[in-house]
């Protein structure tokens, strides 16, 4: 088949996240089919944006077999005006190339994937002129996820219009994807007849898993490890976005409890919180903690396979009830890690693989609790816990797996 994923966010393995669309697309292509990517040339998740070809037109580049097509946008610093011009600049530059889309690739299915709802227009208009399937999928809930999250009013003008695209894509797509497992009856609210939905989750690539150079992790880390080590640590991290999200405050909080315990606290990753944090950390004095650039994703099994304790944090927000499906606890479950994972929810991926132990959100005293249980169950309870999600993680969240499920899903 011919498929064309529009991803305004996508990324690859050169360009950093979003990763989901390039592994999925890599799958497709491995089983025969052919993959064109329509993404935006400037995203905020992107470690690096890829470089784009002179006279303002669409920039094309293989990956893996994958056909980009990268569509020029304006950079914006933050989410406000020039996010809105980012979006509106891809759209309206899909929206004039719907035609030609459908003539040149001639797409069997059309995948509008954007995290924002409103590329269902332009994917159904490609779609309907090239005879295609129709599939929305769902990464968050827009307009919900800006409402509840970032305090947007239902009545501002871009939430009115996410909730027009919304309500349109359950109506018109043949079938909706969901990363999140409890959308069902909110989907059906707003129109969506269920036995159109599927839910296909995140996953990891197992190639990207395969046992390497130990020594692979960044020299700093790795001397930062050995000082806990040395000094009869044992060692907590967290590797990934220092965003809002994320709640890494509570982290901070149950470290300055736990000052003068034999244990430490890791930090790796980027992020509008992360200026803040460090200051705290040098402010409050917390000699337990540390903190480090992101490494890149070829590191991270390495990183990951040397630590005691993964944790991962929530906010407690309402919109959590449909379910999570992070990236970073895949990660975690795949790396063999036990986990801690701090979460109020509608699906608990820790409890449902037996990989660790979950505490309410938002609660340093809990982790606190948390860590020390997870210390008491000792190394090798916690390798039980750590085989336990990888097993998981091999059964159900292989990108092989997903990547047919998708495809299963489309066609139905």
């Amino acid at each position: 088949m011919n498929i064309l994923l529009i991803n305004h966010y996508a990324g690859s393995v050169h360009h950093g996240m979003e990763f989901r669309p390039y592994y999925m697309a890599r799958e497709w292509v491995r089983s025969g089919h052919r993959v064109r990517i329509a993404a935006a040339s400037f995203s905020h998740v992107r470690a690096r944006q890829p470089r784009m070809d002179a006279g303002g037109a669409p920039t094309r580049e293989l990956i893996d077999g994958i056909e980009y097509l990268w569509y020029p946008t304006p950079a914006y610093a933050s989410n406000g005006l020039g996010r809105v011009r980012n979006i509106a600049s891809f759209l309206r530059q899909m929206h004039r190339d719907a035609g030609r889309h459908a003539r040149e690739f001639a797409p069997d299915v059309v995948i509008a994937s954007s995290t924002y709802p409103m590329d269902i227009w332009v994917a159904r208009r490609i779609a309907r002129r090239a005879g295609a399937r129709l599939v929305y999928e769902v990464h968050d809930l827009w307009p919900l996820s800006p409402v509840e999250i970032g305090g947007m009013s239902r009545r501002h003008p871009f939430i009115v219009l996410c909730q027009a695209a919304e309500d349109h894509a359950y109506r018109v797509a043949d079938a909706t994807v969901s990363l999140l497992p409890k959308t069902g009856p909110y989907m059906a609210s707003r129109g969506l007849d269920l036995a159109r939905l599927h839910v296909v989750g995140n996953g990891v690539a197992v190639e990207d898993w395969e046992d390497g150079d130990e020594r692979a992790v960044d020299p700093a880390i790795a001397a930062w490890l050995a000082a806990q080590r040395a000094a009869g640590r044992t060692v907590v991290g967290f590797t990934g976005s220092h965003g809002v999200p994320n709640a890494l405050d509570v982290l901070l909080d149950a470290a300055r409890m736990m000052d003068g315990e034999p244990v430490a606290f890791l930090l790796v990753g980027d992020g509008m919180e992360k200026p803040r944090l460090q200051r705290r950390v040098a402010d409050e004095r917390l000699n337990n903690v540390g903190l480090f650039a992101p490494v890149p994703k070829a590191q991270l099994p390495a990183l990951l396979r040397r630590l005691d304790i993964a944790y991962i944090g929530w906010r407690r927000l309402p919109i959590y009830r449909f379910g999570i499906a992070p990236n970073k606890l895949m990660d975690y479950m795949m790396a063999g890690c036990a986990v801690l994972h701090s979460v109020e929810a509608g699906n608990d991926p820790v409890q449902e693989a037996g990989c660790g132990i979950s505490v309410e959100p938002e609660s340093a005293a809990a982790v606190v609790e948390g860590v020390r249980r997870l210390i008491a169950a000792g190394a090798d309870e916690r390798a039980r816990m750590g085989r336990r999600g990888r097993e998981f993680i091999l059964r159900h969240h292989t990108y092989g797996v997903l990547a047919r499920r998708f495809l299963e899903a489309a066609a139905a």
